[in-house]
């Protein structure tokens, strides 16, 4: 059973295939194997409706089941943004370091117990008939101003989950993906992928 993961970030895709390792039948593979795909304007205003826009066009481009995600960083102070902007927050998309800088200078006067936030992730599971699911997974934690910690990419050196006292840049993969809103999305996606591709 072949499922596409409707990105062509490696670090998402590792951390996903990782995620979805459980199935022992399931081959994942990204967009690169797709290179006719184009991708997919996020013209969303919710991080669910981005997730359902990629994987809806993948699954019609590639006929095959497409698993997609849309997540971010949601700032308490900043009435929850970067939000579905994280990866562009600072103009140019996918540049971590500027969209961290920019964020930290916008914090930069906020009080500590003040800077609370939470990362969100919208999973979406899309077949070539058109019928999908949604699921969500979200980590509470707050932010230091300081970065630390060199795994993870985007937000993971200035967050540090409830409970913890590092940053998701300082966890190994395996610690991350236990308890990131990644993480949570795809384990709760999962009874939907066995329900949905499962042979009939």
């Amino acid at each position: 059973m072949k499922i596409v993961l409707a990105t062509r970030n490696p670090g998402k895709i590792a951390e996903l295939r990782r995620i979805l390792s459980e199935f022992a039948d399931l081959q994942v593979v990204g967009l690169d194997a797709f290179p006719a795909i184009g991708d997919v304007a996020e013209t969303g205003v919710t991080f669910e409706a981005n997730a359902l826009l990629k994987a809806r066009a993948v699954a019609q481009q590639s006929g095959l089941p497409a698993v997609a995600d849309d997540s971010g960083l949601c700032v308490d102070v900043l009435n929850g943004m970067p939000g579905v902007f994280s990866a562009r927050w600072s103009g140019r998309h996918g540049d971590d370091r500027a969209n961290l800088e920019l964020l930290l200078r916008q914090v930069s006067d906020v009080p500590a117990e003040l800077l609370t936030a939470r990362f969100t992730c919208a999973a979406a599971l899309a077949l070539p008939s058109g019928e999908s699911r949604v699921v969500e997974g979200v980590l509470p934690g707050h932010l230091v101003t300081t970065p630390r910690g060199g795994n993870g990419f985007g937000y993971d050196p200035i967050f540090v989950p409830e409970g913890e006292t590092r940053t998701t840049a300082e966890f190994a993969p395996e610690e991350k993906d236990a308890i990131s809103h990644r993480g949570r999305a795809f384990r709760a996606m999962a009874p939907i992928v066995r329900d949905l591709l499962a042979p009939s």
